[in-house]
């Protein structure tokens, strides 16, 4: 059931960072879902948590109405308590019970305190926060496999391919740096680099996630449910002629587009499952999003679920996310599993929040630091087709590798 007690409204707008630094930087569980620097649309949610390795989550029913427009309430957000976490690609879950948080309504400058009103109190007295700390130099990254092999294992997906195992196949790879790392720190700077609309920190004991995701893996509200496919990149440019030139080519590649249309048909038919018939259509179609680093390639798939689906069987429908294996599903995890030699963990996985009245908000780990005790790495990749060309696919790796390893002091390796 959606959280029974009401929220409190603080007295003025609070920066969320200044907010977490100030109140939860330093806690062993703890989450910031953040809407992105200098937002003004949106919503950052921040808080502790305990760990919860029950059922729970999976259990909601995600067709609830949860909270009727104009409700007592009802403008203090669509998450009103529940869980945040993560998934990993191999499905394993890590998600913190939530009861105590504050949500940033950063379209309306509003600042609500849940669970707790004294939360609300220690809020508004956060201080302006210090100086993002200038990351230590680390050097170049450690790659799990190098450029060479990589494009190896892109010519064995295009054989794969070619034999009609597969149409498209999601190739990653994996960048260490060793030795200890301030995660916060880490995902302060990757936010000012990358900012983002779906980007978060979650933390539960000596792991931690710093995300600057842009895409949105499923919203689910009162029975309806999205996805936000995301196949295709470009870099950004200085040059503003450039830039637009780059974008553009994105929009009209025909490889672009194919791989993208691909993973839309994949994410109909898995939505399908658990969709009312004749329900599931495609919203937004080659759309051209643009990051601080990157332009890429969406698109938009939503569907009305059936009555009494839970979030564990709508997870069970859809995840892991087309866009990050391939198609079709189940042909192209095998492939990649024999391809990849190794367990992807919380790449390639999803983040957010699940809420007490079914509703939830995932985005991938993608462009993502995970934070170990005594290393961190990023996962990257990129959709092979038929029509890939290895140099290019190399290059895309290092492009989106690029700006999650800057924030850890670290550059990608030599011919990436």
């Amino acid at each position: 059931m959606p959280h029974s007690t009401a929220p409190v409204a603080l007295p003025a707008w609070v920066d969320p960072e200044a907010v977490f630094l100030h109140l939860l930087a330093d806690a062993d569980h703890a989450f910031w879902l953040d809407a992105g620097v200098d937002a003004s649309t949106g919503w950052s949610w921040m808080g502790t948590g305990v760990p919860d390795p029950s059922s729970a989550p999976m259990d909601q029913d995600a067709t609830s109405p949860g909270l009727a427009p104009g409700s007592p309430g009802e403008e203090a957000g669509a998450f009103r308590g529940g869980w945040v976490g993560w998934l990993t690609y191999e499905g394993d879950p890590v998600w913190l019970r939530v009861e105590t948080f504050l949500a940033f309504d950063h379209a309306a400058r509003r600042v609500w305190a849940f669970g707790d009103a004294e939360i609300a109190r220690r809020a508004a007295e956060a201080p302006v926060p210090p100086p993002v700390p200038v990351a230590e130099r680390r050097g170049a990254a450690s790659g799990r496999v190098t450029p060479t092999r990589y494009a190896e294992l892109i010519e064995a997906c295009r054989a794969r391919i070619r034999e009609g195992d597969a149409y498209q196949l999601c190739l990653t790879t994996r960048f260490t740096v060793p030795g200890a790392v301030d995660p916060v720190a880490v995902f302060r700077r990757l936010r000012r680099a990358s900012t983002s609309h779906h980007a978060g920190f979650v933390r539960s004991g000596d792991t931690a996630l710093a995300s600057a995701s842009p895409e949105r893996f499923l919203e689910v509200r009162g029975g309806a449910v999205h996805t936000h496919p995301i196949k295709g990149t470009r870099p950004r440019s200085a040059d503003p002629v450039r830039d637009a030139a780059l974008a553009d080519a994105l929009r009209t590649d025909a490889k672009e587009r194919a791989e993208n249309v691909m993973i839309v048909d994949l994410m109909r038919n898995d939505l399908s499952r658990v969709c009312e018939p004749s329900s599931v259509g495609v919203d937004r179609l080659l759309e051209v999003e643009s990051y601080p680093h990157v332009h890429q390639l969406v698109s938009e798939v939503s569907g009305r679920l059936l009555p009494g689906t839970r979030v564990g069987a709508l997870l069970e429908a859809t995840f892991p996310a087309g866009s990050m294996t391939g198609a079709p599903k189940q042909s192209a995890m095998q492939i990649l599993a024999g391809l990849e030699e190794a367990p992807r963990g919380v790449y390639s996985g999803a983040f957010g929040w699940i809420g007490d009245d079914g509703a939830a908000d995932l985005a991938m780990v993608i462009r993502s630091v995970v934070v170990d005790a005594d290393a961190a790495w990023v996962g990257a990749g990129g959709g092979i087709t038929w029509r890939s060309v290895a140099a290019s696919e190399v290059a895309e790796v290092g492009i989106k590798a690029r700006a999650p390893l800057a924030a850890l002091g670290a550059e990608v390796p030599p011919g990436w």
